[in-house]
């Protein structure tokens, strides 16, 4: 006979221990694809997303950063600036982001310590090694006012966090 006091544990490699609307923004520094730095508290002032996807070379994620790039001078009128973080190598995210067109997008590699940024967010997934594919938005003081977790394999409405912005 089952004990009604056992608790059952969470799914593997989910932390439910995402940030929150009103928390404030955990900072970081992460090297971009052309091996520059992006410290996140370097842009108080200014809105910033978070667009976390799982892999560089996937065609979902490969949409995903086209639609930011495809949007930024959208997203520059909203004084935003938009990121893609993955746990992929700095070498890895510059030949994806030649590969992609990317010219305005900065992709952060969140390699190593291996998925810091993502963990800080709550959004790694310990059993696939990867983040979770999310939107996450802090405002110009610091404070989170978006978050958002896509099921894996579902492309993020880009309208839907564009409209969000223009409250």
């Amino acid at each position: 006979m089952a004990d009604s006091r056992i608790l059952h544990p969470r799914p593997e490699g989910r932390d439910f221990r995402k940030v929150k609307v009103g928390d404030t923004a955990p900072d970081f520094s992460l090297k971009d694809q052309n091996g520059e730095e992006f410290k996140l508290s370097d842009y108080r002032g200014k809105k910033v997303l978070l667009s976390f996807h799982p892999l560089a070379w996937t065609s979902i994620c490969a949409q995903q950063m086209k639609d930011l790039e495809r949007n930024y001078r959208r997203f520059e009128e909203l004084n935003v600036v938009p990121v893609g973080i993955s746990v992929d190598s700095v070498p890895c995210k510059k030949a994806w982001a030649d590969h992609l067109g990317l010219r305005k997008l900065r992709i952060l590699s969140d390699f190593w310590p291996h998925g810091k940024v993502a963990k800080l967010y709550g959004v790694f997934r310990e059993s696939n090694g990867f983040s979770e594919r999310a939107n996450i938005i802090v405002d110009e003081e610091g404070k989170v006012v978006f978050v958002k977790v896509y099921p894996i394999r579902e492309l993020p409405d880009i309208e839907e966090i564009l409209k969000f912005l223009e409250k």
